[in-house]
């Protein structure tokens, strides 16, 4: 850019894509003058599965659906489209996937946008030789990283910041459509490009990253941020919803540790000083944010498989094993650890299981304050071993002590409700996050890789 706007205004349509909203708001957001369309498509929100075995979370219908609504918008407004964390995880197959996606939608809609693909999933050899070097440091509360832990992931990406978006949109990007990227990345890497500062663009990047949260209706849609020279304006695309200086506020303390400062990449957004004022019913101003640069680091995410997992369901409804529940629950994980050497011949080793009593501490445990027994409990017994038979063997010879296991005073047996027949439904691989590090880069670009297609070839 040869000269630098006064204001840039972000729009988000959605926290993640695929999650779905209205035409109606990213007209609005167009008419209210949005430079940029910047959504989320990933998270580790939901687990290890999706970066482990490399697949996406939210079906191709819901992705193309939004995707449509906002490459017309783009092409229409000849603004560009970010998205970032393509493929839930951001894997390059993640990405590829969306980019397969785009494809479609850009020939069938005869747009001629150019695209970017950045990939960010890392070689474990490469990692090595910078672990070797001392590059790459643990984040509390992991402990330092090994070479087999590296070698053991199925998938690992970096995470980045900014600057590869940047790159990208400087290379002449209509659409960019990133790996692994920090959520507020996505919304920071334009107005940066254009000029403004980084303390309210780091600040005005996270409180959108979800959308509507920000808002007084998290689920009417998204949300227009306009950054400046002192601070930025945030607003709601729905006439139905708005921005609260406590609404806006309260978004620093989602996904953070402090609710003053947030590390990124390239360093530390601060808004300690921030101030939140009403301009009038919908909208909110903020200013007082700063930015601390730092040494650049990049953290790394990685998973790898944890064996094979086996699940049964059941119900209890008996008053009688539901005021002595924790009890019944004891019991049944005592005679099924016995059964299992009994039967199978395996030890504490050769697997593990869970035993889950929704509806009376599976969610809070120990911390729950609920002291009256349950009306209806559903037992979860989750199975775990280096095979999926194994695991499967496990449950079954758990099957008939979920369906008539009495407590010990009882003097019938009790029938239990299964949820599926069959009673073990098979899960497959289960995977577990593995990495929690950092990597010292020389540049901020240097780890990740970018693949253009050009408008119309």
């Amino acid at each position: 850019m040869n000269t630098s706007p006064e204001a840039v205004r972000v729009l988000t349509p959605t926290g993640m894509l695929g999650a779905g909203f209205t035409q109606s708001t990213v007209d609005r957001g167009l008419t209210l003058g949005a430079d940029v369309i910047a959504v989320d498509a990933g998270s580790t929100d939901s687990g290890p599965y999706y970066l482990g075995s490399g697949t996406a979370k939210t079906t191709a219908a819901a992705v193309a659906r939004d995707l449509r609504i906002l490459l017309r918008a783009a092409a229409r407004a000849q603004i560009p489209l970010i998205v970032g964390s393509c493929g839930t995880s951001g894997t390059d197959s993640g990405v590829d996937w969306v980019a397969g996606i785009v494809e479609d939608i850009l020939r069938e809609e005869s747009l001629a946008l150019s695209v970017a693909r950045i990939y960010s999933e890392q070689r474990a050899e490469v990692l090595t030789e910078r672990l070797r070097a001392g590059k790459i440091h643990p984040l509390a509360p992991s402990g330092a990283l090994d070479v087999s832990t590296l070698d053991g992931c199925s998938h690992i990406v970096g995470m980045m910041g900014h600057e590869p978006i940047e790159e990208a949109l400087r290379a002449g990007a209509d659409v960019v459509l990133a790996g692994r990227a920090t959520d507020t990345a996505l919304a920071a890497a334009y107005p940066l490009m254009a000029g403004m500062p980084p303390g309210p663009t780091w600040h005005a990047a996270k409180i959108v990253e979800c959308g509507g949260q920000c808002t007084t209706n998290p689920r009417a849609g998204g949300v227009l941020a306009t950054i400046d020279r002192t601070g930025f304006t945030i607003e709601p695309l729905d006439p139905d919803a708005a921005c609260t200086p406590i609404s806006v506020a309260a978004h620093m303390l989602y996904e953070t540790v402090d609710p003053f400062r947030m590390r990124e990449p390239a360093g530390e957004l601060d808004v300690a000083a921030a101030t939140y004022t009403a301009l009038d019913p919908r909208r909110v101003r903020v200013e007082g944010s700063e930015f601390h640069p730092a040494e650049h680091t990049v953290k790394l995410e990685g998973a790898r498989i944890a064996g094979h997992e086996t699940m049964s369901f059941t119900a209890i409804r008996d008053e009688h094993i539901l005021a002595n529940i924790e009890d019944w629950a004891a019991l049944l994980a005592k005679i099924l650890t016995e059964r299992v050497g009994q039967t199978l011949g395996l030890g504490d080793t050769d697997y593990a299981f869970d035993i889950r009593l929704y509806g009376h501490d599976a969610i809070l445990g120990k911390l729950d304050p609920a002291s009256r027994p349950a009306r209806e409990v559903g037992v979860m017994l989750l199975v775990r071993a280096a095979t999926q038979a194994l695991a499967t063997a496990v449950a079954k010879v758990a099957n008939p002590l979920m369906l008539h296991l009495p407590t010990p005073d009882m003097d019938y047996l009790p029938s239990l409700a299964f949820a599926t027949s069959p009673a073990e439904t098979e899960r497959g691989p289960v995977y577990e996050f593995v990495l929690n590090h950092v990597v010292d880069t020389v540049s901020p670009t240097e780890l990740f890789r970018t693949a253009y297609r050009r408008a119309n070839a």
